[in-house]
């Protein structure tokens, strides 16, 4: 597996490239479309992965799917290349990382939000509104349930976490009731 400075290495660059060329939010939606094909598709990462299969026919590989997915010719340059580097398996890090490139560009950020269960529109609006009051940029929410959470929530903007989940509570008010 590729680590995460490299994939944003790699995603910082083929953004630039984007929008340079003026073509940035295709190419977002271009590697995007190609991170959802390499997570679904078993046949494509182990083709790729394969030491058997030539390099020739792993291009070929690419250039198909590209085609299949209408990416644009710079996406499909930048493919390739992360194939001649043998870096294709960065698709999931480069897209995530270019989503976040494309949303700070907007102006905006995006927080991931682990719940215990369904938030109401009362309560997503006010967390939306607490979170831009800390972060002072616009934020989009990425709501997820995890079942393993008693209550609460639990927010991510980048590496920061803000963690109201009931079991962290339980597990501070157990640590200041111990040191007492």
């Amino acid at each position: 597996m590729i680590s995460t400075a490299i994939g944003r290495r790699y995603a910082k660059a083929i953004f630039e490239l984007g929008q340079e060329s003026g073509t940035g939010d295709k190419i977002v939606a271009d590697f995007h479309a190609l991170a959802a094909a390499w997570s679904t598709s078993d046949e494509f990462r182990h083709a790729i992965a394969n030491p058997l299969v030539a390099y020739d026919a792993k291009k070929a590989i690419v250039r198909e799917i590209g085609e299949k997915l209408g990416i644009s010719p710079l996406s499909r340059n930048a493919a390739l290349f992360l194939t001649d580097r043998r870096r294709l398996d960065a698709l999931p890090v480069i897209d995530a990382c270019m989503q976040e490139l494309a949303y700070a560009k907007k102006g905006l950020v995006r927080a991931e939000v682990l719940t215990a269960g369904p938030l109401s529109d009362d309560y997503q609006a006010k967390l939306r509104a607490e979170l831009e009051r800390v972060t002072g940029k616009k934020v989009t929410l990425d709501i997820k349930q995890d079942k393993s959470l008693l209550a609460g929530v639990v927010a991510r903007i980048g590496d920061t976490v803000f963690d109201g989940s009931l079991r962290t509570r339980l597990q501070s008010l157990k640590g200041a009731l111990l040191t007492s």
